[in-house]
């Protein structure tokens, strides 16, 4: 196992040179001067001139890149047109909260669209089943901002049960150590904040897992109806097995696969940055601070999101092989 994590780890390398190659040409694809999209129609002429001699957009484009993917070696992604900060070190302050967020929300997609899956799965064509796949079409059609939006205003202001935005109340003081709320929480055992970081992952966390959690579901109903139509089912019900013992112990660990492959792809989305959720509940994520620099057009920052950001989808997929091996015990890994 050991050889094909370092082979899928050097895959890593040809992967980050395309990526980089991509993110790079971005800026030259778009049409005009970068420096004037960057600064604006307003900027007068020698800022202009400033910022292409800061970016280097003057010399060869070849040039331009080799120095740009020297950088990127180094850790350097560049610094922000707008705060003047580097773009890794904010990104490490940002990307912890879309991580938290993204684990909650994948977490109830879970314990939710993998019992109902099973559920209707083994009950098929009850009204359970009706119900919940119903349930999960409507999930995977409902746009995410209008269930954001809805959910803010029915139980932030309406009813009053759940905060509208941010990961902590202002009032609310944590020590940050990892920049994860609920870690530092527990940490520094201040369990008001830990209860309040929570309370504040509720709204966006369901808005963001409801599509993931609906094709959780729906993956988790096929695969289990495919199963089930085995041989070896009809065989361990034909010996006398209870019924739970035959859906969870035989039929479920070997509808896993393809589940597995379902939630690895619906968490490497949401770790790619969650946009839209993190946009309308103004969580301080790697989402809303690629939104607010394409707003911006602070390229240097949308450079450095997007390719830390294919990384990641990359190093999910890993794991993911890597369980299904955990899982079926006839996947051997040479």
């Amino acid at each position: 196992m050991l050889n094909y994590i370092l082979r899928r780890l050097l895959l890593l390398i040809p992967i980050a040179i395309g990526v980089s190659i991509a993110v790079f040409l971005m800026i030259h694809f778009i049409p005009g001067d970068p420096a004037k999209i960057m600064l604006g129609e307003r900027a007068n002429k020698e800022s202009i001139e400033r910022l292409r001699e800061e970016m280097g957009l003057n010399e060869p484009l070849y040039i331009q890149y080799f120095k740009f993917a020297g950088k990127i070696v180094k850790g350097d992604l560049g610094r922000s047109i707008m705060s003047k900060n580097k773009v890794i070190e904010e990104l490490k302050e940002r990307y912890p909260a879309t991580i938290e967020l993204s684990l909650f929300a994948i977490s109830i997609s879970i314990i939710i669209g993998i019992p109902a899956g099973i559920i209707s799965a083994t009950k098929r064509y009850s009204f359970f089943d009706y119900f919940s796949m119903s349930g999960a079409l409507i999930g995977v059609s409902m746009p995410i901002f209008w269930l954001g939006l809805m959910a803010i205003w029915l139980f932030a202001f309406k009813l009053g049960w759940f905060p509208p935005s941010s990961r902590l109340d202002a009032t609310i003081e944590l020590t940050s150590i990892t920049n994860f709320n609920i870690i530092d929480s527990i940490l520094t055992k201040n369990w008001l904040a830990f209860r309040n970081t929570l309370w504040h992952l509720v709204l966006p966390g369901i808005s963001l897992g409801t599509i993931p959690m609906a094709i959780i579901a729906r993956m988790t109903r096929s695969s289990m109806l495919e199963v089930m139509g085995k041989d070896y089912i009809k065989t361990a019900y034909a010996k006398g097995l209870k019924e739970k013992a035959v859906i969870y112990k035989h039929a479920l660990r070997n509808a896993l696969i393809p589940i597995i492959t379902v939630i690895g792809l619906q968490f490497g989305t949401l770790l790619g940055g969650a946009v839209m959720t993190e946009t309308i509940f103004s969580w301080p994520g790697v989402g809303k601070y690629s939104f607010d620099a394409i707003m911006a057009r602070d390229f240097p920052v949308v450079q450095g999101t997007i390719l830390i950001l294919s990384v990641t989808f990359v190093l999910v997929n890993l794991i993911v092989d890597l369980l299904y091996g955990m899982v079926d015990p006839k996947i051997h890994y040479s």
